[in-house]
């Protein structure tokens, strides 16, 4: 699965740019963030997606869970968003 990372200062428009065509390529896609900044972009981007992809026929779902992930040799939870289109 795709994983796209989002900080804080991540653009939400090219972030839902960029899902939107994963989504389109793959099927399904996986954002992670790390930090109350990088979730806010994060969700950001995939409300954007959905008004790319409505026109398209796609509704997409968006599942929150936790992951762990290593940055800089440190271990750090992260948010991770699973989004794929509804059946």
């Amino acid at each position: 699965m795709e994983v796209l990372k989002v900080s804080s200062k991540s653009n939400p428009n090219k972030v839902a740019g960029a899902l939107a065509g994963v989504i389109r390529e793959k099927g399904k896609a996986e954002i992670q963030a790390i930090g109350a900044g990088a979730v806010n972009q994060a969700i950001k981007a995939v409300a954007i997606a959905r008004g790319y992809l409505a026109p398209s026929g796609y509704d997409l779902v968006c599942v929150p869970a936790f992951t762990d992930v290593n940055v800089e040799n440190e271990t750090r939870t992260a948010l991770k968003f699973i989004i794929f289109p509804r059946e």
